[in-house]
């Protein structure tokens, strides 16, 4: 059996997750991975060698010869001819979050979802969410979904990694202020307020009967739903 893939760590997501030549909209777009970004941003950008590389990622030398040599040909690829860049999956972990190697990158006339989830219901508290339940829609109908860990690690890694997901919609319970920021500026749209079970919160999207709460907002001031947290709209 092949060995499994060593995760590699990452220091932060992207500020800008795509790229493009100019008067080029239809041109062919290169999915370029987070780990081979951040090879591409500690050896170029932070000077480092590929064996400081590896040490900050966690992986070998080897490993990191291997993802640059890609990064740096895709990177030429798309200057060279005219192609356009995404950013996105990969396999990486960030904050403790597991990621990618779970997330199939999303084809062409697939919509992707993704719902907090706890207990087969929409979780109803954004921020702290140790699951996503994310799911694959092509022509109204769900094709694939699958429950991701994240551990619960704050709304900005928790945006982040939904983006790096190719996440466009997000479906959840309550959500603050910092959060709603967060999944803007990342360009997924959020429609929170639900309750109910994740599966036919979902179905009630796609058939446009999903109520939900857009005005709806969650303070919290301590690391559960106990004292000091309330949701309200």
């Amino acid at each position: 059996m092949p060995r499994p893939k060593r995760c590699r760590r990452i220091c932060g997501y992207p500020s800008y997750w795509s790229f493009a030549p100019e008067d080029a909209k239809n041109s062919e777009v290169i999915a370029f991975k987070l780990d081979e970004y951040e090879t591409v941003r500690l050896i170029d950008y932070e000077k480092m060698t590929q064996e400081e590389c590896a040490s900050a990622m966690g992986v070998s030398r080897a490993t990191i010869t291997s993802i640059y040599e890609k990064a740096r040909y895709k990177l030429a690829d798309a200057i060279v001819n005219g192609k356009r860049i995404r950013i996105t999956g990969g396999s990486y972990c960030i904050d403790y979050i597991p990621a990618s190697a779970e997330i199939s990158e999303k084809g062409e006339n697939i919509m992707r979802i993704a719902v907090t989830y706890e207990k087969e219901m929409v979780g109803q508290h954004f921020g702290k969410t140790e699951k996503f339940k994310i799911y694959d829609v092509e022509n109204g109908e769900i094709k694939s979904s699958r429950v991701i860990d994240t551990n619960g690690n704050g709304h900005g890694a928790l945006a982040g990694f939904l983006r790096a997901a190719e996440v466009e919609t997000l479906i959840c319970g309550g959500i603050g202020a910092g959060a709603r920021n967060a999944l803007k500026e990342v360009g997924i749209k959020l429609l929170p307020g639900v309750t109910g079970n994740a599966d036919e919160m979902v179905k009630n999207y796609l058939s446009g009967n999903l109520e939900y709460n857009p005005d709806i907002e969650c303070h919290h001031h301590d690391h559960d739903h106990g004292e000091g947290h309330s949701c309200h709209h």
